[in-house]
């Protein structure tokens, strides 16, 4: 079996294996919000060679908290009990920031959102992770 993104890093820099559970929502979210970025960026460079301006605007189309937000409405029914607990405690996080441009509902939801992400990538749960931002995508009307 190939190794995971995070066995590389870790065996690369040395470092331990945590399970998400140890982990605060908000730094789920921190790692979350990193992981999702590189997901859409990957995608949206894959679908073709173009200007880097051009590949910026799509891709902050897509993370802004107004786009988590609208696909996590739509993936509520679909989420694991684990994985609710997970959102909820992310959205429910009092974070000492808020994003630009974006409600503090839609804030709270993206968090929420991010959280889950960062959860699914350090429990390894990639083919959950894919299908959920795919599935989140599409339902809310989100183009690639």
């Amino acid at each position: 079996m190939e190794k995971s993104l995070d066995e590389w890093i870790r065996e690369a820099f040395q470092t331990k294996e945590v399970s998400a559970k140890q982990y605060s929502p908000l730094v789920l979210a921190y790692i979350g919000d990193g992981i999702y970025d590189l997901v859409i960026r990957t995608v949206v460079v894959n679908r073709g060679n173009t200007q880097a301006n051009k590949l910026h605007r799509k891709t902050s189309s897509l993370v802004k908290a107004a786009a988590q937000s609208a696909m996590i409405d739509t993936l509520l029914e679909e989420l694991t009990p684990e994985e609710m607990s997970v959102y909820k405690r992310g959205r429910n996080a009092k974070s000492a920031t808020m994003a630009k441009n974006a409600t503090m509902a839609d804030y709270r939801k993206a968090t929420g959102f991010e959280a889950l992400m960062g959860y699914l990538y350090i429990e390894n749960q990639w083919e959950r992770m894919m299908y959920l931002i795919k599935q989140g995508l599409d339902k809310a009307g989100l183009q690639l």
